[in-house]
């Protein structure tokens, strides 16, 4: 029974040393969910100016911008699924390759041809391992994305949606992300980003009109300038919510995990010591045998 002994003191010891590392990942996820939260609920106003000022521009400009209008002249849809680099997050990540799955089943039902993208090591490996081809991918930082990552990432989807068809030009380009509602829920989402839909072009019923503007030198050539820049912001914003997901997910993972080692501790600290009462109790068991021996000999 000593062995049974050194053997749950050895496991306690282990999942001491695993509690420790838990608690530590979770007060480093709680540190940094404030700012990532801030960064990616931040980004909404600028966005949602960004979309009046393009609403505004197309009330006046012609909409036959590629961005706008699509193209019908190939069947390659390019789809973007934003994971982490890191495991410790509990299903996060595995939720969004279920989503980007779904996604590129239909569109496959379709007849469309999905060309993958993929940023976060953990989504990079999952669809490596299962033999899909990556036409590109990014990896580090994922849980605190900077603009000249976005701006990367955002133009090489433009490129791809504005290229010829004979050099691997799509047709659309979805994006499959984690959208950041509160610190207990993260919904996978998924966006269609080009061709881009203008709905604030009209204005709604009992609201005042968009003002008029001068634009210089016309509202086409703003227009060239201001859609890029708003598809760029998008992906930002869509990264920054991706990283708040990421580390409330995290966060909540570590929490639990710590709570698992401590029932565990509990657990093997409890067959520890009946494995310690039961020693003590076959010793007492031997030196009364022994003495009733003695006794009876005499």
């Amino acid at each position: 029974m000593a062995g049974s002994q050194r053997v749950y003191k050895q496991k306690i010891r282990a999942t001491q040393t695993l509690k420790k590392v838990f608690r530590a990942m979770e007060l480093i996820a709680a540190s940094r969910i404030t700012k990532a939260r801030q960064a990616a609920q931040g980004a909404d106003p600028y966005t949602r100016a960004l979309i009046r000022a393009v609403s505004a521009v197309s009330s006046h400009a012609n909409l036959d911008h590629p961005l706008i209008t699509g193209r019908a002249d190939t069947q390659r849809v390019a789809v973007l699924a934003v994971t982490s680099d890191r495991g410790m997050a509990g299903a996060y990540s595995a939720t969004v390759l279920r989503e980007t799955e779904r996604l590129l089943q239909q569109l496959e039902e379709e007849g469309k041809d999905p060309v993958l993208y993929v940023s976060g090591r953990r989504g990079e490996g999952y669809f490596r391992f299962r033999g899909r081809d990556i036409a590109q991918s990014w990896t580090g930082g994922s849980d605190s994305p900077d603009a000249d990552r976005a701006k990367e990432i955002a133009d090489t989807l433009l490129g791809a949606f504005l290229a010829p068809v004979e050099e691997g030009g799509v047709s659309e380009v979805h994006v499959v992300y984690t959208q950041f509602v509160s610190m207990v829920s993260q919904v996978p989402e998924v966006r269609r980003m080009l061709p881009l839909e203008v709905v604030e072009g009209v204005t709604p019923p009992g609201q005042d009109p968009l003002p008029l503007y001068e634009f210089e030198p016309g509202p086409d050539e703003v227009l060239d300038a201001l859609l890029p820049m708003y598809v760029r912001r998008r992906i930002h914003t869509q990264l920054l919510m991706a990283a708040a997901s990421e580390l409330a997910a995290r966060q909540q993972a570590m929490h639990t995990a710590t709570e698992n080692a401590e029932d565990l501790i509990r657990d093997y600290t409890r067959l520890a010591n009946s494995a310690r009462q039961a020693d003590i109790t076959s010793e007492i068991t031997e030196i009364v045998s022994g003495a009733d021996a003695l006794a009876s000999s005499r």
